[in-house]
Protein backbone atom coordinates (compact mmCIF):
# COMPACT_ATOMS: atom_id res chain seq x y z
CA UNK A 1 0.00 0.00 0.00
CA UNK A 2 3.05 2.31 0.62
CA UNK A 3 4.22 2.24 -2.93
CA UNK A 4 0.69 2.73 -3.91
CA UNK A 5 0.42 6.12 -2.57
CA UNK A 6 3.77 7.04 -3.02
CA UNK A 7 2.98 7.52 -6.31
CA UNK A 8 -0.15 9.19 -5.90
CA UNK A 9 2.05 11.64 -3.46
CA UNK A 10 4.82 12.01 -6.05
CA UNK A 11 2.15 13.15 -8.69
CA UNK A 12 0.25 15.75 -6.12
CA UNK A 13 3.75 17.03 -5.51
CA UNK A 14 3.35 18.73 -9.54
CA UNK A 15 0.08 20.09 -8.32
CA UNK A 16 1.98 21.47 -5.30
CA UNK A 17 0.28 18.91 -2.87
CA UNK A 18 -2.75 16.90 -1.44
CA UNK A 19 -4.19 15.23 1.43
CA UNK A 20 -3.41 12.16 2.81
CA UNK A 21 -6.40 10.88 5.03
CA UNK A 22 -5.97 6.80 4.74
CA UNK A 23 -7.06 4.93 8.14
CA UNK A 24 -5.17 4.57 10.96
CA UNK A 25 -2.60 1.89 10.59
CA UNK A 26 -1.96 2.61 6.61
CA UNK A 27 1.32 3.61 7.04
CA UNK A 28 1.26 7.55 6.56
CA UNK A 29 4.32 8.60 7.88
CA UNK A 30 5.85 5.88 6.08
CA UNK A 31 4.60 7.05 2.93
CA UNK A 32 5.73 10.51 3.96
CA UNK A 33 9.38 9.13 4.47
CA UNK A 34 9.25 7.28 1.53
CA UNK A 35 8.69 10.71 -0.89
CA UNK A 36 11.11 12.56 1.04
CA UNK A 37 14.11 9.86 0.34
CA UNK A 38 12.98 9.33 -3.36
CA UNK A 39 13.07 13.34 -3.52
CA UNK A 40 16.05 14.56 -1.21
CA UNK A 41 19.01 12.94 -3.10
CA UNK A 42 17.96 15.51 -6.46
CA UNK A 43 16.39 18.15 -4.25
CA UNK A 44 19.08 18.48 -1.65
CA UNK A 45 15.98 21.12 -0.04
CA UNK A 46 14.45 20.40 3.73
CA UNK A 47 11.00 19.71 3.83
CA UNK A 48 9.29 20.76 6.98
CA UNK A 49 6.81 18.35 9.47
CA UNK A 50 4.80 19.97 11.21
CA UNK A 51 2.69 17.66 14.06
CA UNK A 52 1.81 17.61 17.47
CA UNK A 53 4.49 17.33 20.34
CA UNK A 54 3.27 14.04 21.42
CA UNK A 55 4.34 12.45 17.88
CA UNK A 56 7.60 14.24 17.38
CA UNK A 57 9.28 11.30 19.13
CA UNK A 58 7.60 9.03 16.84
CA UNK A 59 8.45 10.45 13.49
CA UNK A 60 12.19 10.38 14.52
CA UNK A 61 12.10 7.10 15.19
CA UNK A 62 10.49 6.02 12.13
CA UNK A 63 12.74 7.92 10.25
CA UNK A 64 15.75 6.02 11.44
CA UNK A 65 14.08 2.83 11.55
CA UNK A 66 12.40 2.90 7.85
CA UNK A 67 15.08 5.74 6.14
CA UNK A 68 17.91 5.81 8.55
CA UNK A 69 20.33 7.99 5.50
CA UNK A 70 17.92 10.41 5.64
CA UNK A 71 19.30 13.72 7.60
CA UNK A 72 16.92 14.84 10.36
CA UNK A 73 16.63 17.58 12.85
CA UNK A 74 14.05 17.79 15.80
CA UNK A 75 13.34 21.32 16.26
CA UNK A 76 12.31 21.49 19.76
CA UNK A 77 13.27 22.25 22.95
CA UNK A 78 14.34 25.67 24.69
CA UNK A 79 18.25 25.10 23.71
CA UNK A 80 17.03 24.78 19.81
CA UNK A 81 18.69 27.04 16.79
CA UNK A 82 16.91 30.08 16.23
CA UNK A 83 17.44 32.69 13.33
CA UNK A 84 20.14 32.67 10.84
CA UNK A 85 21.92 29.52 12.88
CA UNK A 86 18.40 27.75 12.16
CA UNK A 87 17.87 28.99 8.57
CA UNK A 88 21.97 27.69 7.68
CA UNK A 89 21.49 24.44 10.10
CA UNK A 90 17.90 23.63 8.24
CA UNK A 91 19.41 23.71 4.98
CA UNK A 92 21.49 20.67 5.41
CA UNK A 93 18.91 18.19 6.42
CA UNK A 94 16.26 16.01 4.27
CA UNK A 95 13.09 16.41 7.22
CA UNK A 96 12.94 19.11 10.13
CA UNK A 97 10.08 18.08 12.55
CA UNK A 98 8.49 20.39 14.84
CA UNK A 99 5.23 21.60 16.54
CA UNK A 100 2.49 23.41 16.11
CA UNK A 101 3.31 25.38 18.76
CA UNK A 102 6.97 26.18 17.88
CA UNK A 103 5.85 26.48 14.09
CA UNK A 104 3.59 29.94 14.96
CA UNK A 105 6.44 30.97 17.66
CA UNK A 106 9.44 31.31 15.43
CA UNK A 107 7.47 31.28 12.04
CA UNK A 108 9.59 34.85 11.90
CA UNK A 109 13.15 32.54 10.57
CA UNK A 110 11.00 29.79 9.36
CA UNK A 111 9.41 31.49 6.74
CA UNK A 112 13.42 32.55 5.31
CA UNK A 113 14.07 28.66 4.62
CA UNK A 114 13.20 27.19 1.12
CA UNK A 115 11.34 24.58 1.99
CA UNK A 116 10.77 21.74 -0.64
CA UNK A 117 7.56 20.67 1.38
CA UNK A 118 5.67 21.45 4.47
CA UNK A 119 3.79 18.70 5.48
CA UNK A 120 0.97 18.52 8.66
CA UNK A 121 0.63 16.06 10.45
CA UNK A 122 -2.59 15.45 12.18
CA UNK A 123 -3.99 18.21 10.25
CA UNK A 124 -6.95 18.59 12.03
CA UNK A 125 -5.15 20.92 14.07
CA UNK A 126 -5.53 23.66 11.78
CA UNK A 127 -9.21 23.50 11.33
CA UNK A 128 -9.61 26.72 13.14
CA UNK A 129 -8.53 29.02 9.95
CA UNK A 130 -7.96 31.98 12.13
CA UNK A 131 -6.14 30.51 14.85
CA UNK A 132 -2.45 31.85 15.49
CA UNK A 133 -1.01 28.23 14.42
CA UNK A 134 -3.10 27.98 11.49
CA UNK A 135 -1.88 31.73 10.14
CA UNK A 136 1.51 30.67 10.27
CA UNK A 137 1.80 27.14 8.85
CA UNK A 138 0.28 28.94 5.74
CA UNK A 139 2.10 31.63 5.49
CA UNK A 140 5.50 29.08 4.72
CA UNK A 141 6.57 28.78 1.28
CA UNK A 142 7.11 25.65 -0.24
CA UNK A 143 7.40 23.70 -3.35
CA UNK A 144 4.51 21.28 -2.15
CA UNK A 145 2.20 21.07 0.86
CA UNK A 146 0.47 18.01 2.52
CA UNK A 147 -1.88 17.66 5.26
CA UNK A 148 -2.17 13.79 7.01
CA UNK A 149 -5.06 13.04 9.17
CA UNK A 150 -6.83 9.93 10.06
CA UNK A 151 -9.99 11.52 10.47
CA UNK A 152 -12.82 11.60 8.06
CA UNK A 153 -12.69 14.85 6.90
CA UNK A 154 -16.24 14.64 4.61
CA UNK A 155 -17.61 13.83 8.62
CA UNK A 156 -16.17 17.49 9.41
CA UNK A 157 -16.70 19.94 6.51
CA UNK A 158 -15.83 23.12 8.41
CA UNK A 159 -12.47 21.70 8.94
CA UNK A 160 -12.11 20.90 5.14
CA UNK A 161 -12.17 24.82 4.11
CA UNK A 162 -8.99 25.36 6.33
CA UNK A 163 -6.91 22.32 5.13
CA UNK A 164 -7.75 23.44 1.81
CA UNK A 165 -6.40 26.82 2.28
CA UNK A 166 -3.32 25.48 3.32
CA UNK A 167 -2.59 23.11 0.29
CA UNK A 168 -4.22 25.33 -2.61
CA UNK A 169 -5.19 29.03 -1.14
CA UNK A 170 -8.47 30.12 -2.67
CA UNK A 171 -9.16 27.56 -4.24
CA UNK A 172 -12.57 27.00 -2.34
CA UNK A 173 -12.94 30.80 -2.37
CA UNK A 174 -13.36 32.94 1.04
CA UNK A 175 -14.81 31.11 4.08
CA UNK A 176 -17.98 33.06 4.16
CA UNK A 177 -18.26 31.62 -0.02
CA UNK A 178 -16.99 27.99 1.21
CA UNK A 179 -19.82 28.59 3.50
CA UNK A 180 -22.58 29.50 1.19
CA UNK A 181 -21.86 27.06 -1.72
CA UNK A 182 -21.18 23.86 0.13
CA UNK A 183 -21.23 24.01 4.37
CA UNK A 184 -25.15 25.18 4.52
CA UNK A 185 -26.32 23.91 1.42
CA UNK A 186 -24.97 20.04 2.19
CA UNK A 187 -24.93 20.06 6.57
CA UNK A 188 -28.71 21.92 6.75
CA UNK A 189 -30.44 20.96 3.44
CA UNK A 190 -28.48 17.98 2.66
CA UNK A 191 -27.64 18.84 -0.57
CA UNK A 192 -27.06 15.83 -2.79
CA UNK A 193 -25.80 18.35 -5.88
CA UNK A 194 -23.43 20.43 -3.56
CA UNK A 195 -21.84 17.41 -2.15
CA UNK A 196 -21.24 16.11 -5.79
CA UNK A 197 -19.54 19.26 -6.92
CA UNK A 198 -17.85 19.72 -3.37
CA UNK A 199 -16.43 15.95 -4.07
CA UNK A 200 -15.36 16.62 -7.57
CA UNK A 201 -13.47 19.68 -6.78
CA UNK A 202 -11.54 18.11 -3.63
CA UNK A 203 -11.14 14.92 -5.24
CA UNK A 204 -7.96 14.65 -7.16
CA UNK A 205 -6.22 16.80 -3.95
CA UNK A 206 -7.16 14.14 -1.70
CA UNK A 207 -6.34 10.59 -1.04
CA UNK A 208 -8.54 8.17 2.05
CA UNK A 209 -8.47 4.61 1.90
CA UNK A 210 -9.65 2.28 4.66
CA UNK A 211 -8.34 -1.07 6.07
CA UNK A 212 -11.92 -2.61 4.53
CA UNK A 213 -11.11 -1.18 1.10
CA UNK A 214 -10.67 -4.81 -1.11
CA UNK A 215 -7.93 -3.21 -3.13
CA UNK A 216 -5.66 -3.36 0.15
CA UNK A 217 -7.12 -5.36 2.94
CA UNK A 218 -5.39 -8.65 1.24
CA UNK A 219 -2.18 -7.21 1.78
CA UNK A 220 -2.71 -6.23 5.77
CA UNK A 221 -1.67 -8.45 8.44
CA UNK A 222 -3.94 -9.45 10.44
CA UNK A 223 -2.61 -8.29 13.28
CA UNK A 224 -0.20 -4.93 13.04
CA UNK A 225 1.82 -4.31 16.15
CA UNK A 226 3.10 -1.13 16.66
CA UNK A 227 4.96 1.12 18.97
CA UNK A 228 3.93 5.02 20.24
CA UNK A 229 6.93 6.91 21.31
CA UNK A 230 5.56 9.67 23.65
CA UNK A 231 7.65 11.98 25.81
CA UNK A 232 7.24 13.30 29.41
CA UNK A 233 5.63 16.68 30.24
CA UNK A 234 7.57 18.76 32.66
CA UNK A 235 5.86 17.85 35.66
CA UNK A 236 6.41 14.14 34.78
CA UNK A 237 10.40 14.65 33.98
CA UNK A 238 10.54 16.25 37.72
CA UNK A 239 9.16 13.51 39.14
CA UNK A 240 10.89 11.06 37.64
CA UNK A 241 13.71 12.31 38.96
CA UNK A 242 13.15 13.10 42.36
CA UNK A 243 12.02 9.02 42.41
CA UNK A 244 15.57 8.43 40.99
CA UNK A 245 17.46 10.58 43.54
CA UNK A 246 15.79 8.78 46.65
CA UNK A 247 16.63 5.72 45.01
CA UNK A 248 20.24 6.07 44.95
CA UNK A 249 20.26 7.05 48.30
CA UNK A 250 18.44 4.03 49.22
CA UNK A 251 20.31 1.60 47.48
CA UNK A 252 23.94 2.42 48.89
CA UNK A 253 23.19 0.86 52.25
CA UNK A 254 20.91 -1.76 50.82
CA UNK A 255 20.97 -5.74 50.03
CA UNK A 256 19.50 -8.40 49.85
CA UNK A 257 15.82 -8.97 50.14
CA UNK A 258 15.88 -5.04 51.12
CA UNK A 259 17.47 -4.40 47.41
CA UNK A 260 15.25 -5.89 45.33
CA UNK A 261 12.03 -4.11 47.53
CA UNK A 262 13.27 -1.31 46.68
CA UNK A 263 13.93 -2.17 43.47
CA UNK A 264 10.24 -3.12 42.81
CA UNK A 265 8.97 -0.08 44.40
CA UNK A 266 10.88 2.53 41.89
CA UNK A 267 9.77 0.39 38.79
CA UNK A 268 6.58 0.91 39.93
CA UNK A 269 7.14 4.56 40.87
CA UNK A 270 8.41 5.24 37.68
CA UNK A 271 5.60 3.78 35.62
CA UNK A 272 2.80 5.63 37.72
CA UNK A 273 5.04 9.01 37.03
CA UNK A 274 5.01 7.67 33.22
CA UNK A 275 1.73 7.17 33.16
CA UNK A 276 0.14 10.10 34.78
CA UNK A 277 1.38 12.58 37.59
CA UNK A 278 -2.04 12.20 39.64
CA UNK A 279 -1.64 8.19 39.41
CA UNK A 280 1.81 8.80 41.26
CA UNK A 281 0.54 11.46 43.72
CA UNK A 282 -2.73 9.60 44.38
CA UNK A 283 -4.04 12.95 45.05
CA UNK A 284 -7.65 13.22 42.62
CA UNK A 285 -5.64 16.40 40.97
CA UNK A 286 -6.65 17.36 37.85
CA UNK A 287 -5.85 15.27 34.89
CA UNK A 288 -5.97 17.06 30.88
CA UNK A 289 -2.49 18.18 29.49
CA UNK A 290 0.10 16.65 32.31
CA UNK A 291 0.82 13.46 30.93
CA UNK A 292 2.66 13.05 27.37
CA UNK A 293 1.16 9.56 27.08
CA UNK A 294 -2.54 10.48 28.31
CA UNK A 295 -2.55 13.11 25.85
CA UNK A 296 -1.57 11.47 22.54
CA UNK A 297 -3.74 8.10 23.93
CA UNK A 298 -6.35 10.76 23.54
CA UNK A 299 -5.86 11.77 19.76
CA UNK A 300 -5.52 8.09 19.07
CA UNK A 301 -8.98 7.47 20.42
CA UNK A 302 -10.43 10.56 18.45
CA UNK A 303 -9.57 8.73 15.12
CA UNK A 304 -10.21 5.40 16.10
CA UNK A 305 -13.87 6.84 17.19
CA UNK A 306 -14.57 9.22 13.87
CA UNK A 307 -14.59 6.20 12.02
CA UNK A 308 -16.40 3.97 14.50
CA UNK A 309 -13.85 1.45 15.67
CA UNK A 310 -13.84 0.35 18.80
CA UNK A 311 -10.91 0.01 21.52
CA UNK A 312 -9.31 -2.01 24.35
CA UNK A 313 -7.15 -0.42 26.95
CA UNK A 314 -5.37 -1.88 29.14
CA UNK A 315 -3.11 -0.88 32.11
CA UNK A 316 -1.79 -3.02 35.04
CA UNK A 317 -2.79 -0.51 37.73
CA UNK A 318 -6.46 -0.35 38.77
CA UNK A 319 -6.14 3.68 39.62
CA UNK A 320 -4.70 4.31 36.33
CA UNK A 321 -7.67 2.85 35.19
CA UNK A 322 -9.86 4.60 37.08
CA UNK A 323 -8.31 8.01 35.89
CA UNK A 324 -8.52 6.65 32.08
CA UNK A 325 -12.26 5.92 32.43
CA UNK A 326 -13.03 8.96 34.35
CA UNK A 327 -10.87 11.34 31.22
CA UNK A 328 -12.24 10.02 28.58
CA UNK A 329 -15.43 9.70 29.20
CA UNK A 330 -15.02 13.47 29.94
CA UNK A 331 -13.39 14.28 26.99
CA UNK A 332 -15.79 12.33 24.34
CA UNK A 333 -19.40 12.42 26.52
CA UNK A 334 -19.85 8.50 25.84
CA UNK A 335 -19.65 6.05 28.57
CA UNK A 336 -16.58 4.29 28.79
CA UNK A 337 -16.53 0.58 30.40
CA UNK A 338 -13.94 -0.01 33.36
CA UNK A 339 -13.22 -3.71 34.06
CA UNK A 340 -10.94 -4.70 37.39
CA UNK A 341 -10.62 -7.30 39.73
CA UNK A 342 -13.15 -5.71 42.49
CA UNK A 343 -16.01 -6.18 39.24
CA UNK A 344 -18.46 -9.19 40.67
CA UNK A 345 -19.03 -12.08 38.04
CA UNK A 346 -22.34 -11.04 37.13
CA UNK A 347 -21.57 -7.36 36.37
CA UNK A 348 -18.31 -8.50 34.64
CA UNK A 349 -20.26 -10.71 31.78
CA UNK A 350 -23.03 -7.83 31.49
CA UNK A 351 -20.18 -5.83 30.16
CA UNK A 352 -18.57 -8.05 27.99
CA UNK A 353 -21.90 -8.45 26.77
CA UNK A 354 -22.85 -4.92 26.17
CA UNK A 355 -19.49 -3.69 24.66
CA UNK A 356 -20.00 -6.97 21.84
CA UNK A 357 -23.32 -5.22 21.23
CA UNK A 358 -23.53 -3.35 17.82
CA UNK A 359 -24.69 -0.32 20.10
CA UNK A 360 -22.50 -0.28 22.94
CA UNK A 361 -20.00 1.61 24.34
CA UNK A 362 -16.41 1.99 21.88
CA UNK A 363 -14.06 1.93 24.56
CA UNK A 364 -13.51 -0.31 27.00
CA UNK A 365 -10.70 -0.01 29.97
CA UNK A 366 -9.09 -3.10 32.12
CA UNK A 367 -6.73 -3.94 34.73
CA UNK A 368 -4.62 -6.57 32.87
CA UNK A 369 -5.02 -8.99 35.30
CA UNK A 370 -8.77 -9.08 35.88
CA UNK A 371 -9.27 -8.37 31.88
CA UNK A 372 -6.11 -10.05 30.54
CA UNK A 373 -7.75 -13.61 29.77
CA UNK A 374 -10.81 -15.17 29.26
CA UNK A 375 -12.62 -12.37 27.75
CA UNK A 376 -14.20 -12.63 24.20
CA UNK A 377 -13.90 -9.35 22.97
CA UNK A 378 -13.84 -9.17 18.69
CA UNK A 379 -15.93 -6.34 18.71
CA UNK A 380 -12.46 -4.20 19.23
CA UNK A 381 -10.36 -3.87 16.33
CA UNK A 382 -7.61 -1.31 18.36
CA UNK A 383 -6.04 -2.77 21.54
CA UNK A 384 -3.50 -0.16 23.64
CA UNK A 385 -1.03 -0.93 26.30
CA UNK A 386 -1.49 2.07 28.00
CA UNK A 387 1.86 0.63 30.16
CA UNK A 388 3.99 -2.43 29.95
CA UNK A 389 3.70 -5.11 31.54
CA UNK A 390 7.50 -6.75 30.94
CA UNK A 391 6.20 -10.19 29.89
CA UNK A 392 5.32 -10.88 26.54
CA UNK A 393 3.07 -13.69 27.02
CA UNK A 394 0.81 -11.96 29.39
CA UNK A 395 1.03 -9.01 26.86
CA UNK A 396 -0.13 -11.44 24.29
CA UNK A 397 -3.34 -12.85 26.13
CA UNK A 398 -4.08 -9.40 26.53
CA UNK A 399 -3.70 -8.83 23.38
CA UNK A 400 -5.98 -11.97 22.21
CA UNK A 401 -8.89 -10.85 23.75
CA UNK A 402 -9.64 -8.94 20.51
CA UNK A 403 -7.33 -10.88 18.26
CA UNK A 404 -9.09 -14.40 18.41
CA UNK A 405 -11.83 -16.42 16.63
CA UNK A 406 -14.64 -14.12 15.69
CA UNK A 407 -12.47 -11.43 14.86
CA UNK A 408 -13.95 -10.32 11.60
CA UNK A 409 -11.31 -7.60 11.07
CA UNK A 410 -7.44 -6.74 11.08
CA UNK A 411 -6.09 -5.82 14.68
CA UNK A 412 -4.19 -3.16 15.64
CA UNK A 413 -2.14 -3.43 19.13
CA UNK A 414 -0.71 -0.16 20.33
CA UNK A 415 2.19 -0.32 22.89
CA UNK A 416 2.63 3.01 24.43
CA UNK A 417 6.29 3.96 25.38
CA UNK A 418 7.73 7.15 27.33
CA UNK A 419 10.76 7.66 25.36
CA UNK A 420 13.99 8.07 27.07
CA UNK A 421 12.68 6.30 30.26
CA UNK A 422 12.89 3.51 31.93
CA UNK A 423 9.89 1.94 29.76
CA UNK A 424 11.90 2.69 26.66
CA UNK A 425 14.91 0.90 27.97
CA UNK A 426 13.31 -2.13 28.93
CA UNK A 427 11.72 -2.00 25.90
CA UNK A 428 14.63 -2.07 24.10
CA UNK A 429 16.39 -5.35 26.34
CA UNK A 430 13.33 -7.02 25.32
CA UNK A 431 13.41 -6.72 21.74
CA UNK A 432 17.14 -7.70 21.56
CA UNK A 433 16.53 -10.92 23.27
CA UNK A 434 13.58 -11.64 22.19
CA UNK A 435 14.03 -15.12 21.29
CA UNK A 436 14.90 -15.95 24.72
CA UNK A 437 12.11 -13.35 26.26
CA UNK A 438 10.07 -15.90 27.68
CA UNK A 439 12.79 -17.30 30.21
CA UNK A 440 14.28 -13.26 30.57
CA UNK A 441 11.25 -11.78 31.65
CA UNK A 442 8.92 -14.99 32.56
CA UNK A 443 8.92 -13.84 36.30
CA UNK A 444 8.05 -10.05 34.94
CA UNK A 445 10.50 -7.75 36.81
CA UNK A 446 11.96 -9.84 39.32
CA UNK A 447 14.80 -10.26 36.33
CA UNK A 448 16.03 -6.26 37.11
CA UNK A 449 16.16 -6.85 40.52
CA UNK A 450 19.50 -9.32 39.87
CA UNK A 451 21.04 -6.09 38.17
CA UNK A 452 24.37 -4.38 39.69
CA UNK A 453 23.44 -0.93 40.69
CA UNK A 454 25.40 0.55 37.80
CA UNK A 455 23.26 -1.82 35.12
CA UNK A 456 20.28 -0.36 37.13
CA UNK A 457 21.68 3.14 36.86
CA UNK A 458 21.77 2.98 33.08
CA UNK A 459 17.97 1.17 32.99
CA UNK A 460 16.11 3.82 35.04
CA UNK A 461 18.22 6.72 33.46
CA UNK A 462 16.12 9.72 32.43
CA UNK A 463 17.79 10.88 28.76
CA UNK A 464 17.48 14.08 27.60
CA UNK A 465 14.98 13.67 25.20
CA UNK A 466 12.24 12.21 27.06
CA UNK A 467 10.47 15.88 27.86
CA UNK A 468 8.25 17.15 25.17
CA UNK A 469 8.57 20.77 24.84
Amino acid sequence: PVWVNLGWGLRVVGVRGGCLADDMGLGKTIQVLAMVQRDWPTSKMPTLLVCPTSVMNNWQREAANFAPELPVLVHHGPSRMRDKEFQKAAKKYALVVTSYGLAHRDVEFMVSVPWRGVVLDEAQNIKNPQSKQSEAVRVLGADYRFALTGTPVENHLGDLWSIMEFLNPGFLGTQAKFKQNFLVPIQSDHDADASERLRRATGPFMLRRLKTDKTIISDLPEKMEMKVFCPLTKEQTSLYASVLNDTERSLLLAEGIQRKGIILSTLSKLKQVCNHPAHFLGDKSRIANRSGKLTRLTEMLEEVLSVGDRALIFSQFAVMGGILQQHLQEKFGCEVLFLHGGVPKKKRDKMVEEFQNEDGPQIFVLSLKAGGTGLNLTSANHVFHFDRWWNPAVERQATDRAFRIGQQRNVQVHKMVCIGTLEEKIDQIIEHKKAVAEEVVGTGEGWLTEMSNDDLREVLALSREAVGV
